[in-house]
């Protein structure tokens, strides 16, 4: 079926531009003035709107299982709630446990993608390191689509990589024209505050930012970054959270490094105050790792936006309910990390972005999508609406406006961080792989209907 978005502005990353937009199946086939519907098609009026490319969720973990139990939103619940936001592919984790084959992980997480509304593809973490894991990071470029490696720094007894795996995987990454993306916190440091804490009698969710300060994450950039600069291969930093990471990828970066530079939605907008709260749901509900921080590193990280030394923006969606959440009411490194944000991502940068003047609509446009479709090399299949692009678009009427609220949300979970808050620019309509899958506050997302995408490697020093 041909679809046809009328009267609209095109943002893409580099312009602004009038046009119409035709669809055919699951592909752009026109982009220009006064374009003709054909025989049988829909026509979706787009006047006084925006229309945008889909967005891309860089990080998300959907169906995980993580400290003892399972994410509420698995690939189904997880994307349609990212469709009503006009987020039309993600890119989850393989997240091996320690000693587990890498293929056989990768294969668990596929079949658990099978029932994903949207598209999707896959980071692989790397947890472990025998001469089976330089093998199977070979096959999965070659085989799989796979073209970036995830390293946890942090989660020490667990799937915290050392050095020595690090340098490894690093290395060979690079020959296989992939590209690593680490978590940067100090393991070691972390759990030795968390024990300080605990002996201390202090239990609460308010210790969990004190165990992981700003430098905690520092060091660990820095000494990602360094690892990466000492084998010359590129890397990307998740989820930095505070203004002295981002130095050290903005130190990198001014020296000619390869470095690129993650936020999320909720560092962006929400601050370390919850922690405070003396109602325990409210604020383990807001237990996330790097923490929320202060309201100067949330300015940091919009400056970082601005001024390009941050890429992308993400959300780190792994949402747990406050039943799992209390399992860690007498201690709080037993409270399961994580918060929601797929379905909202976009509205609120938008509305803290671009209502603020901070970002322009083309500069949202690099960083909720274009940035990390050329990253993750599925540029411009992705990331860009333009004849033979994938038909994912998202028509935002900028004049919008919608309330916030884990009650009208579509993720699971039942809580959300950005309680409350009204946001000015939202989606009207979102077109995923050629379908009409949101429009008029109506979703329509079909279970299975996602595809993976295969993201091809960059070119290898000596792929093997």
């Amino acid at each position: 079926m041909s679809i046809l978005i009328r009267g609209g502005t095109v943002v893409n990353a580099d312009r602004a531009f009038r046009a119409d937009v035709l669809t055919d199946g699951d592909k752009v086939v026109a982009v220009g003035p006064n374009l003709e519907a054909p025989a049988g098609a829909r026509v979706i009026d787009a006047g006084g709107q925006y229309v945008m490319p889909g967005g891309i969720d860089p990080h998300t973990h959907m169906n995980l299982p993580f400290m003892g139990t399972v994410t509420q939103d698995d690939f189904f619940t997880g994307t349609a709630a990212g469709l009503a936001g006009g987020n039309t592919t993600i890119i989850d984790f393989v997240i091996p446990n320690p000693q587990q084959n890498l293929i056989e992980a990768y294969q668990q997480w596929r079949g658990w993608a099978q029932k994903a509304a949207g598209d999707y593809t896959f980071h692989v973490a790397i947890t472990w390191w025998d001469d089976t894991v330089h093998r199977d990071m070979g096959i999965l470029v070659r085989d799989h689509g796979v073209n970036s490696f995830k390293h946890f720094m942090a989660y020490k007894n667990a799937i915290m990589a050392d050095d020595e795996t690090l340098v490894k995987s690093f290395r060979r990454a690079l020959e296989l024209g992939a590209i690593p993306t680490v978590h940067a916190e100090n393991g070691e440091l972390v759990y030795q505050l968390q024990q300080d804490l605990l002996k201390r009698g202090l239990t609460g969710p308010s210790s969990h930012p004190l165990s992981r300060p700003p430098m905690v994450e520092a060091e660990a950039a820095n000494r990602a970054i360094a690892i990466a600069g000492v084998l010359g291969t590129p890397v990307y930093i998740v989820h930095v959270s505070c203004a002295e990471s981002l130095e050290a990828i903005t130190r990198a970066r001014a020296n000619g490094q390869r470095v690129y530079g993650e936020a999320l939605a909720g560092h962006l907008i929400v601050d370390d105050s919850v922690y405070a709260s003396p109602d325990f749901d409210f604020a383990a509900g807001h237990v996330m790792s790097p923490p929320f921080r202060s309201k100067h590193h949330q300015d940091a990280l919009w400056h970082g936006l601005q001024g390009g030394n941050l890429h992308t923006t993400a959300t780190d969606h792994c949402t747990f309910c406050a039943e799992q959440k209390a399992a860690g009411k007498n201690d709080f490194t037993k409270i399961p990390n994580g918060c929601a944000g797929v379905e909202d991502r976009m509205a609120v940068i938008w509305d803290a972005g671009v209502n603020t003047g901070r970002l322009t609509p083309s500069e949202f446009v690099k960083v909720t999508s274009a940035n990390a479709a050329q990253i993750f090399n599925i540029y411009p299949r992705k990331g860009v609406v333009a004849v033979g692009a994938d038909a994912d678009i998202v028509v935002w009427d900028p004049e919008g406006q919608r309330t916030i609220s884990a009650k009208t949300q579509h993720n699971k979970g039942g809580f959300n961080v950005f309680e409350g808050r009204t946001v000015k620019g939202i989606p009207t309509t979102t077109v995923a792989a050629g379908k009409v899958v949101w429009h008029g506050g109506q979703l329509m997302a079909v279970e299975g209907a996602g595809r993976h995408i295969d993201r091809p490697a960059f070119a290898p020093v000596s792929a093997k």
